[in-house]
């Protein structure tokens, strides 16, 4: 699925490996102890090799990590993008403990990293729906509201966001969440 904004601006949803797709840079689901996992973080780590664990190693030790709702930034080692964004999610409790807000936070944040370093194509995971446990549908409508502002915005210089997900259901939760919230305005304006 795609959406379009204004200047040629995209926002992609697509099923995928976010490994293996070019982008300039790739966010990566990470936990704040900034120490690799499973699920996304541990895929990047595994493809993109020590390279990265070797700058997290010094982020680590002059800021001890990276907390909820940011997110921090190293090469990419030998994953075909310039950047990784370590983003950290919430773990989601009960929605009522500022979950959504640093969710979208996380988004944000990587959005303006992917501005500061001149970064023109970005693709995101869904951000805290793995062992996290956030709600995919909840999470897609923050995702995607949190984009469409950002690509809105007339001096957004990022042309291209992809949404890579995992599998079947992920994406269809994300194109129904998308699609609902574009259609009922006739224009991905309404995100």
């Amino acid at each position: 699925m795609e959406l379009d904004f204004p200047h040629g601006k995209k926002l992609r949803l697509l099923i995928g490996d976010i490994t293996r797709i070019r982008v300039d840079a790739i966010v990566n689901a990470a936990n704040s102890g900034l120490r690799g996992g499973g699920g996304v973080d541990g895929a990047i780590h595994r493809t993109g090799g020590p390279d990265i664990m070797r700058e997290l190693d010094g982020i680590r030790a002059s800021s001890g990590g990276c907390p909820t709702g940011s997110a921090v930034v190293t090469g990419a080692g030998a994953l075909p993008a310039k950047y990784v964004f370590h983003a950290v999610g919430p773990i989601y409790h009960d929605g009522s403990r500022g979950e959504p807000e640093r969710l979208a936070s996380c988004y944000r944040t990587c959005l303006e990293l992917a501005e500061q370093h001149g970064v023109r194509s970005i693709s995101f995971p869904a951000i805290s729906t793995g062992v996290y446990g956030y709600p995919i549908e909840e999470a897609a409508a923050i995702a995607l509201e949190t984009i469409a502002s950002h690509l809105r915005s007339p001096g957004c210089p990022i042309q291209d966001v992809l949404v890579v997900l995992f599998d079947e259901g992920a994406y269809a939760v994300h194109a129904r969440v998308a699609q609902g919230r574009a259609t009922s305005s006739r224009s991905a304006e309404s995100l």
